[in-house]
């Protein structure tokens, strides 16, 4: 009898044995699996939880990785993917990443440009690409912004001036240290290297367009702003910005009506397809508009400037700072320096415009124009608005590079022989207080 009465308690301990075996397994997956956890999980700021075990670079690797948003499997970078709780994902993120923590009133800028894949089909297209490259590179060096250069269409459903909307989305998503994304086009360029950014400018918005209001609400044009630079903050009304943005593009079943309604809204639209320009002044116009209030239409300055009103200035913009750099008192304007402290005699010029005349901007005043914008010419696809001729085109961008080009070469001793010279010539001491030798 005994032996018998023995059965059952090892049937039992070894029942007992298995659960427990099970239960254990199952609560060790749960606290591998980082997809197992709630939604809060992927957002904690590293004091509520304790990281996990993995680590960057795998075994012997740097500092634990701590869960964020990324671990998030419902996470999409792409446009049809609607994401929610942006503004707290991205708070938990820098919490987690004190390092991207910037000084109080700095706010770090991304700066996004792009071309497309494929070769360009304009001779020298592809050439031209390179050195707008090279200025954006330039500009982005010199002031600490980062620059993403895409040749990829995102989505190409989404292509020509809609393909930016998808390239913003993916950049917002891979750069949560980024306060700001400033889009701009690759036919523009930066024509003052040393101006930066008016930020604190736009502190109660959230997207930054060079435009009119009265242009805006009054005249109703669909040239009232332009949409090939612009800043946009990286927040949740940004997404919800562009996503309503992107309803009105070629993803859209109701982009046909969308083309008809624009050209009815707008007198002086002379074609019928739904373009981003066009559809962003629509989402302005209406009264109730959720977007208006935090859009800034900035004309204040040359943040982009319409080329054809520029590019004949130029020569006569170059003879005025070097008349300020020849003033008495000047001679610090005119000291050598490391590219490196570019930042602090950029400002020191900025501070001598006034006294010099220089301080206007635009058509009537002879500040140097920030932005270049050569909208229209195409250099790359060579399919030109009909009103501008390819030597205008070309003539023009040349002169616009090579005049952002002589300010970056000034730090290396150099600058360009002529305005349309592709030949670079040394600078003597003291520079523009003597002249240049050939």
């Amino acid at each position: 009898m005994p032996p018998r009465a023995a059965k059952p308690s090892l049937l039992n301990d070894a029942l007992l044995f298995a659960a427990g075996a099970a239960v254990a397994t199952v609560l060790l997956l749960a606290l591998a699996n980082p997809f197992a956890l709630p939604e809060a999980g992927y957002y904690y700021d590293g004091a509520a939880a304790p990281a996990p075990s993995s680590s960057v670079g795998g075994a012997g690797g740097a500092a634990a990785v701590a869960r964020t948003f990324y671990d998030d499997p419902a996470l999409a970078y792409t446009v049809d993917r609607p994401i929610a709780g942006w503004d707290e994902k991205r708070a938990g993120w820098l919490r987690l990443h004190p390092e991207f923590t910037t000084q109080a009133g700095e706010e770090r800028v991304l700066m996004v440009s792009g071309s497309q894949p494929a070769p360009c089909r304009s001779p020298g297209g592809d050439h031209t690409l390179m050195r707008l490259l090279k200025n954006k590179a330039d500009y982005c060096r010199l002031h600490g912004v980062q620059l993403l250069y895409n040749t990829a269409l995102l989505r190409p459903s989404m292509d020509r001036y809609w393909a930016k909307i998808p390239a913003i989305r993916a950049a917002m998503v891979a750069h949560p240290e980024a306060e700001w994304v400033w889009w701009v086009d690759s036919d523009a360029v930066l024509t003052d290297m040393d101006f930066r950014l008016p930020l604190r400018r736009y502190r109660a918005h959230n997207l930054v367009v060079h435009g009119w209001p009265r242009l805006v609400y009054e005249a109703r044009s669909w040239t009232s702003l332009n949409a090939g630079v612009f800043l946009i903050r990286n927040c949740q009304w940004s997404l919800d910005f562009m996503d309503a943005w992107a309803a009105m593009g070629p993803d859209s079943p109701d982009y046909r009506r969308w083309g008809a309604v624009l050209k009815s809204t707008f007198k002086d639209k002379a074609f019928d397809e739904s373009d981003d320009q066009s559809a962003l002044v629509y989402m302005l116009l209406h009264k109730g508009s959720p977007w208006r209030d935090r859009v800034f239409l900035e004309s204040g300055y040359y943040f982009e400037g319409y080329w054809l009103e520029i590019v004949g200035r130029l020569g006569n913009i170059t003879e005025r700072y070097e008349a300020m750099e020849r003033r008495p008192g000047a001679a610090a304007l005119r000291r050598r320096y490391a590219e490196t402290e570019h930042a602090s005699y950029a400002a020191a010029r900025d501070a001598a415009l006034a006294a010099a005349g220089l301080a206007e901007t635009g058509v009537h005043g002879w500040r140097r124009p920030f932005v270049t914008h050569f909208t229209g010419c195409q250099p790359c696809s060579g399919q030109r608005n009909e009103h501008y001729s390819g030597e205008s085109c070309d003539e023009g961008m040349r002169r616009a590079l090579n005049f952002a080009d002589d300010q970056v070469l000034r730090a290396y001793g150099f600058r360009h022989a002529g305005p349309l010279s592709d030949d670079v010539q040394p600078l003597p001491f003291d520079y523009p207080a003597e002249a240049v030798t050939s």
